[in-house]
């Protein structure tokens, strides 16, 4: 209570006495006279402590008399958090509840349009809803998601310039494979270079200087056995070649700090980036017309792929065009009209190489790299097999 909890002071109570005379007020004309409440009412207690009715009532979200709980009811809890392993979801409030905005601790982004600013694009699993609440933010959505998101395919074509390149490099092989082995190796060289770090490129691991030189390297020790054992020994020394370059990659992985899915990923890139370099050796393991007609069909294919015609419709005109440079450059050499079946063979699998360059949305430096020396590096076992074959 207060310390003065009337509001005269004190001096006893008389009831005898007469009352306190006070000036009167001034009322209003339109007011009816206010009566004064009886003296025992003025000297009673005022209580300024906290009772039930004058206890601090549960904060609401809002001011509005609306909102606030009524009278002689129990308020509701203040909102809990939610989104958290094992914790029950929250109840629907009765209808008769006084309106409440529940504050969970997930709030999803307002999801925005595809192909709008530069994140524009939602996640396929993103398009009829959200996924769960992470602690380690958004993952970052690659190319190829967000081009399937947004409808287009994830399978982008070199183009033009690529296909100019695999030409001119074809033609080298081509040219110089009629000159002799030693000068076909330049060109060569040249080939399994950009197959080692093309691979590497296309698979998203750049840099990776190490995992490059070593393919490349296996590469060179394969062209460099090669021309020790001859021809005639040509399969032992690529396979023997590649035999090695898989144990030693795989050791060197061994010695990797890296976690195991990483050296695991690493191991994969880097012993197929050697054997696609090894393999192209087998272009100078073929016959030297083998090679001058299937680099040349090869060249021929990959520009009539690269013209602007349906997929299916390219397809075919790149086939013929490989089969038909088969015959016209079978005919300046031994194979004659077997050239065509030459051509045909190093087209498919020029097209195989071309398609793998274009998987999952590469940049302009796969189409650069891998999209010139895939379609001539996996030509190089069918021009040695149907070159043995044919000839």
């Amino acid at each position: 209570m207060s310390n003065q909890p009337y509001e005269g002071q004190y001096e006893g109570y008389d009831p005898y006495a007469q009352p306190q005379q006070r000036p009167p007020q001034r009322q209003s004309p339109q007011q009816p006279p206010q009566q004064q409440p009886p003296e025992w009412q003025q000297h009673t207690q005022q209580w300024e402590g906290q009772t039930w009715e004058t206890q601090a009532q549960p904060s609401t979200p809002t001011t509005d008399p609306r909102y606030l709980p009524p009278q002689g009811y129990q308020a509701y809890p203040e909102p809990q958090t939610y989104g958290t392993a094992g914790q029950p979801l929250p109840q629907e409030a009765p209808a008769s509840a006084p309106a409440r905005e529940w504050a969970p601790a997930y709030r999803p982004p307002a999801q925005q349009a595809p192909g709008t600013g530069t994140g524009g694009a939602v996640a396929p699993e993103a398009a009829s809803g959200y996924g769960p609440p992470t602690v380690t933010g958004n993952t970052r959505v690659t190319d190829a998601q967000r081009a399937r998101a947004e409808g287009r395919s994830p399978i982008i074509e070199p183009g033009i310039q690529p296909a100019a390149l695999t030409a001119v490099l074809g033609l080298l092989l081509s040219g110089t494979a009629a000159i002799g082995q030693y000068a076909l190796v330049v060109p060569l060289v040249l080939l399994q270079a950009v197959t080692a770090a093309g691979w590497f490129r296309l698979n998203g691991m750049w840099p990776a200087r190490q995992g490059i030189a070593l393919a490349f390297l296996g590469a060179v020790t394969a062209d460099v056995a090669l021309l020790a054992a001859g021809r005639e020994n040509a399969p032992a020394a690529i396979l023997g070649t590649l035999g090695v370059w898989v144990l030693l990659t795989l050791v060197l992985q061994l010695r990797s700090h890296a976690d195991p899915d990483t050296r695991m990923y690493g191991l994969m890139a880097t012993v197929t980036s050697a054997a696609l370099a090894i393999v192209a050796t087998g272009h100078l393991a073929a016959e030297p017309d083998a090679v001058t007609v299937g680099a040349a069909a090869v060249a021929v294919a990959v520009l009539a792929r690269a013209l602007p015609l349906p997929t299916a419709a390219s397809v075919v005109v790149a086939l013929l065009a490989a089969a038909g440079a088969g015959i016209a450059v079978g005919g300046m050499t031994d194979l004659g009209g077997k050239g065509a079946f030459l051509g045909l063979g190093a087209g498919v699998c020029a097209l195989i190489g071309h398609r793998v360059a274009s998987y999952d949305y590469p940049s302009r430096f796969v189409h650069f790299t891998a999209g010139v020396s895939l379609p001539l590096a996996a030509a190089a076992p069918a021009v040695y097999l149907l070159g043995r074959a044919l000839g």
